[in-house]
Parts: C-alpha cells; sequence; structure tokens
C-alpha cells in the first residue's frame, strides 16, 4: 500500500544541517497496525508526516498505492490528503470554541460537504469512538481522553485508507492511553491501515510491525505476524 524509496529529509536550524531522515526506505501493507518508535529526535515524526504528504523529502519517492505523492502538485497532493490520510496529533489540536460535533465537521467543511452530510458522517465518527453523548460539548468539558477520542474521530470521518497517529498516547495516563490504544487496535481489526508514532515500547506490543529508529534511520523491523 505505502513504499518508502531511499527517503532523506533535512533542515537548516540554527546555521546546522540537522538529517531527520536518511536513506528511509520501508514498506507497509493494507490494513497494517505499524508502530514506529524511538528515542526523541530519531525521525519518528518526520517520518508520519512524511508518510503523510505534509512533508516534502530532500530525495526519494513515497508510493502510495503505487503513485509518487510527491509527483503531484499542491492542490493534488491536498486532494489525496483528504481523500486517503487522517492524522491524529498528540495536542489533540481542537478548536476550543467549536464543540467535539463541529471540531470533527471541519475536514468535511473544508472538502465542500454539504451541511447535512457534514453534521451525519460527523455524529456517526463520534458514535464509533464512543462519544455521541457528548457531541454538543465544547473541549474544556470533555476529559483529556474524550478529547483524544474526538481526535481520532475527525480523523476518520473522511474515512481515510491510511491513520497516522503522533504519540496519541503522549498526553494521556496509562488507563485513558490503554483506552486510546485498544481503540486504535478495533480500528485496525475492522481493516484500518494504522501508523502510530510512540516512544514508549510498552504501546508497542499491540502492532503487527513495529519500526525502530535512530538519528534518522531505521535501525530493527519487527514483523509480528510471520
Amino acid at each position: 500500500m505505502i513504499a518508502v524509496n531511499d527517503v532523506t529529509k533535512s533542515y537548516i536550524i540554527g546555521g546546522n544541517q540537522v538529517n531527520a531522515l536518511h536513506d528511509v526506505s520501508l514498506e507497509i501493507s493494507e490494513g497494517d497496525f505499524m508502530a514506529v518508535t524511538g528515542p526523541s529526535g530519531s525521525g519518528k515524526s518526520t517520518l508520519l508526516y512524511t508518510l503523510g504528504g505534509l512533508l516534502t523529502p530532500n530525495t526519494g519517492r513515497v508510493l502510495v498505492n503505487e503513485s509518487d505523492i510527491y509527483s503531484l502538485n499542491q492542490r493534488m497532493r491536498a486532494k489525496f490528503r483528504r481523500d486517503n490520510v487522517g492524522f491524529i496529533f498528540q495536542t489533540f489540536e481542537l478548536l476550543p470554541y467549536l464543540t467535539a460535533l463541529e471540531n470533527v465537521m471541519l475536514p468535511l467543511s473544508i472538502d465542500g460537504v454539504s451541511g447535512w452530510e457534514q453534521e451525519d458522517r460527523a455524529y456517526d465518527s463520534l458514535e464509533k469512538v464512543g462519544l455521541d453523548e457528548r457531541a454538543d460539548h465544547k473541549p474544556t468539558e470533555l476529559s483529556g481522553g474524550e478529547q483524544q477520542r474526538v481526535a481520532v474521530a475527525r480523523g476518520l470521518v473522511n474515512e481515510p485508507k491510511i491513520l497516522l497517529a503522533d504519540e496519541p498516547t503522549g498526553n494521556l495516563d496509562q488507563k485513558t492511553g490503554d483506552g486510546i490504544m485498544g481503540l486504535l487496535s478495533d480500528l485496525n481489526g475492522e481493516g484500518q491501515t494504522i501508523v502510530f508514532v510512540t516512544h514508549d515500547q510498552s504501546r508497542t506490543v499491540i502492532a503487527n510491525k513495529v519500526i525502530g529508529m535512530i538519528d534518522g534511520g531505521i535501525m530493527t523491523v519487527n514483523r509480528r505476524d510471520e
């Protein structure tokens, strides 16, 4: 489903070049539940955003269903993201003045979906994560775990083929984090392809494929369903 071929990504920070990714190659199959782990600064998040069409690599290619996403122009790449990728962020990124339902509706609004369909699909997405009864509550009225579930619902509302999660339990306590990982596992069981980043090795046990990164490179690959 996804093939990353010899990808390099570097930044200039304070006049110094930082090599975030160095000749990274990997494959992700449809239905995979892949964890990307490693210490801070190892390139985990850079890899995730490169997979999602948000960060153009300096060299190399990212192929999704054999199409090179970075050969697309900006408009077509934005369409690719809308049609294929859902994102879940560690800091939730919910707008505080909108309700849970309205936050989940946002990607549909950007995509030009009609008002009534936005609401129906957003409500269905909240129902999937068990928060349909909290649809009218604003983020400040929700717990951290509930806010993350809203973020998951927003990531799912476009019915993406690929769900990318950056430290989805990083701001949650152990019990709440377990609930979020259980939710992602259930979604994967329904056929959702998921890639998540974590620095916590204990969170990788439910993944069927684990990538270990150090200094911008992949050092270990462990596939658990072979």
